[in-house]
């Protein structure tokens, strides 16, 4: 019986230790330069028209205001099976098939010239090992060890078919900004991303506007990292227990001037980490006014081409840490 009740000591022991390493990892959630070139031309791909006569062709369907999120912007919702019975009308309109499918479902929002699309999961059940369907996924931090609540294995992925990359997720990005950067020519591929990044993302970008600063155009340099291509860069300082495996994490860089470096944002003729500040204040600020969005902020200095960059994600809990 004591060797018993000193081996679940140990259990506990071990569990709380594994636990702080991987919270302590969390906050340097990525020290190298995003590998921006794999997927640069999937991600330059014009997102789908949202003109008045192109979703008119649309089926209408009543979206709920809260799929907009925070912003009002957002374009997509995932669902999983679970959620997709549960979804008002889905399984009227479109069958039970379509619960057992993974597919992009393109609605006219409520009548309007909006589009907005309902992606049906694919489990992450049906991953067999570290593939799915030829696509090389590697494993999550909780199938290797054991992890807190925040890095459970996400529900399930979006599967992404050429078709798919110009799907629009908000007035600023598409599914194509967020692709893992490897695997270039293998499909289809898989992403996980939450709703509450891009939403977070959008509000940032609206508080930047209204401060001044110009947002036409942003830069994802590294969103979606499957397991299998964050841990060929552990060695040069990405976390092992990486946001970006979770898809709720960004690097970005706003360039409106399309030089494809970050834009000079604090206007003082030089471009440096102060110039991320400028998107750390806006950060501070939506987070003071969406609690429920808060989460963590990196500033780089630059490690490549792209100049600095700001890490922002949602993982729940406020962190802060900079390359300097």
């Amino acid at each position: 019986m004591k060797r018993v009740i000193a081996l679940i000591v140990a259990i506990v022991v071990i569990a709380g230790i594994v636990r702080a390493v991987t919270a302590a990892r969390g906050n340097a959630d990525n020290l190298r330069a995003p590998d921006s070139d794999a997927v640069d031309a999937l991600a330059g791909v014009a997102a789908r028209p949202d003109t008045a006569a192109s979703v008119a062709a649309l089926p209408p369907f009543a979206v709920a205001d809260t799929f907009f999120g925070k912003s009002g912007k957002l374009r997509f919702r995932t669902l999983t099976r679970v959620a997709a019975i549960a979804l008002p009308d889905f399984m009227a309109k479109y069958g039970e098939s379509a619960i057992r499918t993974p597919a992009v479902h393109e609605v006219a929002a409520n009548g309007s010239a909006t589009r907005f699309a309902f992606v049906v999961l694919r489990p992450f059940g049906e991953k067999r090992g570290k593939v799915l369907q030829g696509y090389k996924l590697g494993e999550w931090p909780s199938e290797r060890w054991l992890v807190g609540r925040r890095y459970f294995n996400p529900d399930g992925f979006i599967q992404v078919t050429p078709d798919d990359v110009g799907l629009r997720l908000s007035e600023h990005f598409t599914l194509g900004d967020f692709l893992t950067h490897d695997q270039k020519d293998v499909w289809p591929k898989f992403v996980v991303l939450q709703e509450p990044l891009i939403d977070k993302l959008e509000l940032v970008l609206a508080d930047l506007a209204a401060h001044g600063v110009r947002t036409d155009h942003v830069r994802v340099l590294s969103g979606f990292r499957a397991p299998y291509y964050n841990d060929r860069i552990v060695g040069e300082g990405a976390a092992r227990s990486s946001r970006h495996q979770y898809g709720d994490a960004a690097d970005i860089i706003i360039d409106v001037n399309g030089d494809g470096r970050m834009d000079d944002l604090n206007r003082d003729g030089r471009l440096d980490l102060s110039d991320t500040q400028v998107i750390l204040r806006a950060v501070e600020r939506i987070e003071k006014q969406y609690p429920m969005l808060i989460g963590g902020l990196g500033l780089y200095h630059a490690m490549g081409t792209s100049g600095p960059f700001a890490h922002v994600d949602v993982r729940g809990t406020s962190a802060r840490w900079s390359s300097e």
